[in-house]
């Protein structure tokens, strides 16, 4: 019975997070509550696979990973289907943040799935080089490639989808 207790723990422990980075990949909350689901449903057969080479987090959240991309395959849904949870600036104007918010998730979904993720990861979510690697399954070198190519992409891209002048 402790076993169960434990996996209960882990999964209301986790189940938040984990639907807040799935949601930022897949918006209808019956696919991110089954990729939950599944993910966990990997984690318990998978658990005595654990070598401890990572965090706890790192592992579940890289089978989450995978799962949300499956799911994402099996429904050809490639759409920048992404919403953005908080504008980074707080305004006391609604209809800024509100026009921030569009902003922003209109420059993230010009990006492709894995740059996308790599800056939700890092940025939103705190991870560092190493887990974003560990999660994606790339090597270092690829996480930081991503991060610059999308950094690039909005610094170019916002501007002109914000109504002003592109910078280069």
């Amino acid at each position: 019975m402790g076993h169960c207790e434990a996996f209960h723990e882990l999964y209301v422990k986790y189940h938040r997070r984990l639907a807040s980075f799935i949601a930022r990949v897949n918006w209808r909350k019956e696919d991110i509550e089954e990729i939950i689901n599944d993910t966990f449903m990997i984690v318990w057969q998978s658990a005595g696979e654990y070598r401890h080479a990572s965090q706890v987090s790192t592992w579940i959240f890289g089978i989450a990973y995978r799962t949300a991309l499956k799911s994402l395959r099996r429904q050809r849904r490639y759409t920048s289907n992404v919403r953005l949870e908080d504008a980074p600036e707080q305004s006391t104007d609604p209809m800024r943040e509100i026009e921030m918010q569009d902003w922003l998730t209109r420059g993230l979904g010009q990006l492709p799935l894995d740059q996308r993720l790599t800056l939700r990861l890092g940025y939103q979510l705190g991870l560092r080089l190493e887990e974003i690697a560990a999660i994606t399954e790339v090597p270092i070198g690829t996480v930081k490639t991503r991060r610059f190519h999308a950094r690039s992409k909005l610094r170019r891209d916002l501007p002109t989808l914000g109504g002003g002048p592109q910078l280069f």
